[in-house]
């Protein structure tokens, strides 16, 4: 405890600011019942939230479950045997799509970096650089990826070229990256011409090179800028890693396809999509939440 000595010589007292910031804070009792109402009206909406989303679902069942054509249409597709035969294959399969999953979007990741940078390059001397990298990005994104695996998985193996594998895994994750650092690129040249003007002229006055300007000033403040669309193209990435069933490569969608047809049954479909939609959801709340954090801290001032 701190004393002080008051100025006309009495006894001393208490330092009223020593005090202050011993004592915890105590808020308000108006500030206490605001609190409580908030409180209160949050479980409120919770509770109505719940209940108006019961009802919604026991309506629409209702509905399915009445309409014509569903005891066919629950045989056709929600069929409970065919299910439990196709889940575990399917998670089988899945292994495969999570691999291409990885390596393609760190591939996809590189390149397409690569690619913006070439099209962000300055001088006369780079532009047949430039020009390139701009052409196979509108080749790329104007091709339809369908188009374009078949052109590689199907059509590649053809040419009995020496040397050329022949694995439709390769060649599906070939053409897989062949499209997404194409979009990916256009992410990353968006991140970067973000970037303004004064930031590498900054770093040009320190001293820094062109090269060091944008390796240690402008890519950093890019990339960070761009994280929830390029979260976003993962998303499809991992989506569209089904596509390379079409080569043969017996992925989730390939499994579900081979029980399907023996079976004439497409239950195994639903399965297989249910699988995807699972393993989509946490990467899209993921993004969600990234992207929310990154609105919040521009809204603030913070660095982004």
């Amino acid at each position: 405890m701190t004393f002080v000595k008051q100025e006309s010589g009495g006894e001393p007292v208490e330092d009223p600011a020593e005090e202050d910031a011993h004592d915890p804070y105590v808020p308000s009792r108006r500030r206490i019942e605001r609190e409580r109402h908030k409180r209160s009206r949050a479980r409120r909406a919770t509770a109505i939230g719940a209940l108006s989303t019961l009802v919604t679902g026991v309506v629409l069942y209702l509905v399915v479950v009445n309409a014509p054509g569903w005891p066919r249409t629950e045989e056709t597709f929600f069929n409970a045997q065919y299910a439990r035969e196709a889940f575990p294959k399917v998670l089988e399969g899945l292994w495969l799509n999570v691999r291409l999953l990885l390596v393609c979007g760190v591939a996809v990741l590189v390149l397409g970096m690569l690619i913006a940078v070439a099209r962000t390059l300055r001088g006369p001397v780079f532009f047949p650089l430039r020009a390139l990298a701009a052409a196979y990005t509108d080749f790329f994104r104007g091709l339809p990826l369908i188009i374009n695996l078949m052109i590689v998985v199907l059509g590649v193996p053809a040419l009995r070229l020496q040397g050329i594998t022949v694995d439709p895994v390769l060649l599906g994750g070939t053409a897989l990256t062949l499209t997404y650092s194409a979009y990916v690129a256009e992410v990353f040249r968006a991140g970067i011409e973000s970037v303004h003007p004064s930031q590498r002229a900054a770093a040009r006055s320190l001293g820094l090179s062109n090269r060091q300007a944008l390796r240690y000033v402008v890519l950093p403040q890019a990339v960070r800028r761009q994280v929830p669309p390029l979260l976003n193209d993962l998303v499809s990435l991992q989506k569209d890693t089904g596509l390379v069933s079409i080569g043969g490569a017996v992925d989730a969608v390939r499994a579900a396809d081979i029980i399907v047809g023996r079976s004439l049954n497409y239950t195994p479909y639903i399965v297989a999509g249910l699988v995807f939609v699972a393993l989509t959801i946490p990467m899209t709340r993921f993004t969600d939440w990234v992207t929310a954090r990154m609105d919040r801290r521009r809204a603030q001032g913070g660095t982004i």
